[in-house]
């Protein structure tokens, strides 16, 4: 302060000395409210950091925290009082820092979002916000979770890239629907479970950004046992039975961000209990049981999104060993970096389809200890890079449920067991959901 006032001395030499005193005295004010506010804000983010270093022991999790908690500026703080006059003071520096805490948050796992949305309001929105998750599509950082269920009402997670589990909210209570045939599908940042209610069919919605349930808006054909398959914020539905038991052909299209049905053309063939996936960009229909209700249908259909056009691919899906069509389960298959796989229970191996010769080829056996009832209660899912086989274990293991991986690009089937737990050996839905 000594240097300061001689320069303001020097400065304004042909002043009075009372206005040079006043001067000092203003300036030496001002410089005091200053390093006050500073050193309030030091102790604000000083407690944030120490709040954010207790979630985790990692050191390159500790890391993450701190650069998180550095970016929270007083007026992120959660005080009721002063919160309106503190958004007021540095609006494009408020905006500055909440852009740098996207771009931060967008490298961090999402399995820390809970955590870290306990910092302060400001990043409990962002975490709840969709754009937050747009913005991780755009640069391709995707991280794929496994949603299952054994038991009625009740969800397991299960974060592969962590080890994690959760729970998901029990699901809202409606016994008929939790006794009729159901689907599920991951598109977006929900979960949705389609199923029946007394009067109608019905679709109930999980939220990862509410982390709630909702009723979700039904299909414009509502109906069951359809093939399903979802890129991104899209998902088609294709195929099923309607209310009445009839067989159908018709395809939709599911938009998450917009929450709108819209009816795709016809498929060439109906089909029931069939499979989907999508592959190469385009969306594929396999299997399935044909509108006598007996036949096993062996051909597949390719939906093109840019021409809008159905094209059949014969003896995509050849019949299966198990001899009676109707009480095997829809064809257990995934894709993996625009590769086909399928799992077939019945022989107990796991097949690649060859594009160029229309024709499978086994590779391997599933993991060992692995059972199911003509392929129900087992979940054979893309999860990544890699290969899932979650739930299907025997009776003799006492509601233990198990998760294999094996990443194909690695070489031959090697399945590796990631965890068991004991929720139940029979897997009722699966589903995957990337964001």
């Amino acid at each position: 302060m000594e240097d300061s006032s001689c320069n303001v001395s020097k400065d304004v030499a042909n002043s009075s000395e009372e206005e040079n005193q006043q001067r000092a005295h203003n300036t030496s004010r001002s410089t005091d409210v200053s390093d006050n506010k500073v050193s309030q804000e030091g102790d604000e983010k000083e407690a944030v950091l120490k709040k954010s270093s207790r979630v985790s022991d990692d050191p390159k999790e500790k890391g993450k925290k701190a650069a998180l908690a550095s970016l929270v500026l007083p007026q992120d703080q959660e005080n009721e009082n002063n919160e309106a006059e503190m958004q007021n003071k540095s609006p494009r520096i408020g905006e500055l820092y909440k852009d740098l805490a996207v771009h931060v948050l967008l490298k961090v796992s999402r399995s820390d979002y809970g955590s870290i949305a306990a910092l302060n309001r400001s990043f409990r929105s962002l975490i709840r916000s969709e754009e937050l998750y747009q913005l991780r599509r755009e640069v391709s950082i995707v991280e794929h979770w496994i949603y299952f269920s054994c038991s009625l009402h009740e969800w397991e997670v299960f974060d592969p890239n962590r080890g994690r589990w959760m729970q998901l909210p029990r699901m809202p209570p409606n016994d008929c629907f939790m006794c009729s045939d159901k689907e599920s599908l991951g598109v977006g940042t929900d979960l949705l479970v389609f199923g029946r209610s007394i009067s109608a069919p019905v679709v109930y919605e999980y939220s990862l950004l509410t982390n709630s349930w909702s009723s979700a808006v039904n299909m414009n054909i509502p109906r069951c046992l359809f093939g399903s398959a979802s890129l991104g914020v899209i998902a088609i539905l294709a195929g099923g039975v309607d209310p009445s038991g009839e067989v159908l052909n018709v395809a939709e299209l599911y938009n998450s961000k917009t929450k709108r049905w819209e009816t795709l053309p016809n498929m060439h063939r109906k089909r029931r209990m069939s499979s989907a996936v999508f592959m190469d960009g385009k969306f594929y229909v396999i299997g399935g049981i044909a509108e006598d209700n007996k036949t096993e249908v062996t051909s597949g259909e390719e939906y093109d999104l840019e021409t809008k056009t159905w094209r059949e691919i014969p003896d995509m899906f050849p019949p299966r060993s198990g001899g009676e069509p109707n009480m095997e389960a829809p064809p257990l298959v995934a894709v993996v970096n625009n590769v086909l796989y399928a799992a077939d229970c019945n022989q107990h191996i796991v097949k690649r389809y060859e594009k160029k010769g229309n024709k499978w080829v086994t590779i391997g056996s599933l993991p060992e200890g692995t059972s199911s009832m003509r392929g129900w209660g087992i979940g054979f899912r893309a999860c990544g890079d890699r290969l899932m086989v979650i739930g299907g274990l025997s009776a003799e293991s006492a509601g233990m449920t198990e998760i294999n991986s094996w990443v194909p690009n690695e070489g031959a089937v090697q399945w590796n067991l990631l965890v068991r737990r004991h929720i139940g050996s029979f897997v009722i839905n699966c589903a995957v959901m990337g964001c």
